[in-house]
């Protein structure tokens, strides 16, 4: 519901602190860090301004003056694990770097497993997150193209990463839920897949497994996904 007479604001925008009145008792720094250890170890849900201010020991009205609207909770949120990615020296070698950039990326979503929930450009301008686009442009220096392309190339690469996290994250969470070991649940499921794909009604699907039966390498699809994006924006690609 919107809140009567509110305007649009952008918690980077607004002081931390006016330079009247007594020192805060706390920064957005501590806000943050409480919140993200909130949400690493509860999960996303679990953040919410009575937690925080549980978790800081403050009262809950009182953390309002700090960070009017939960929106910026998780804007400032996501700007402290931002700061996690510290820019290296570009190599030259775009690609390279690029490849060096997602694994980081994913290695980030995996120590902070609710990241993927708020990969949004609502949430990608905050300093720090600023300053890795930068970084990641730095990169792409080398890349003959536009600024509007290569843009466009991190925003795909981050989707792919995030995808591919989200489905790593959803697939091991299934797994704790389960009644049985998984080793378990996957051969009652291999046993039933292969029954219907040698019933002769999925010729194609019979063909492809007979091209691979597996296992799959999901580090290697990982590594080819983002081959495959960097290969659409090669010079001289007709994906482009």
């Amino acid at each position: 519901m919107a809140v009567r007479g509110a305007v649009p604001e952008v918690i980077w925008a607004r002081p931390e602190r006016t330079g009247r009145g007594p020192k805060p008792a706390y920064t957005r720094d501590d806000i943050a860090a409480a919140a993200v250890r909130i949400a690493d170890e509860r999960g996303l849900d679990a953040v919410s301004m009575r937690h925080v201010a549980a978790e800081l020991g403050c009262g809950t009205m009182s953390l309002y003056n700090y960070v009017p609207r939960k929106e910026d909770l998780y804007e400032l949120m996501m700007d402290a694990v931002s700061a996690e990615q510290v820019p290296w020296q570009p190599s030259g070698d775009w690609r390279a770097d690029l490849i060096r950039v997602a694994r980081d990326t994913r290695a980030l979503m995996h120590r902070h497993p609710w990241v993927p929930r708020l990969m949004s450009p609502v949430y990608g301008f905050s300093p720090h997150a600023l300053r890795y686009l930068e970084h990641c442009l730095a990169c792409l220096d080398p890349l003959e193209a536009s600024y509007g392309t290569k843009l466009e190339l991190i925003a795909m690469l981050n989707g792919v990463v995030t995808t591919y996290v989200r489905n790593e994250l959803d697939t091991a969470e299934r797994v704790r839920a389960l009644p049985w070991s998984e080793d378990e649940e996957n051969a009652v499921r291999i046993a039933y897949l292969g029954g219907q794909v040698a019933s002769g009604a999925y010729p194609r699907m019979a063909a492809a497994f007979a091209e691979d039966a597996g296992p799959i390498d999901l580090e290697a699809v990982f590594e080819r996904a983002l081959g495959r994006v960097l290969d659409g924006f090669t010079p001289g690609s007709d994906k482009r």
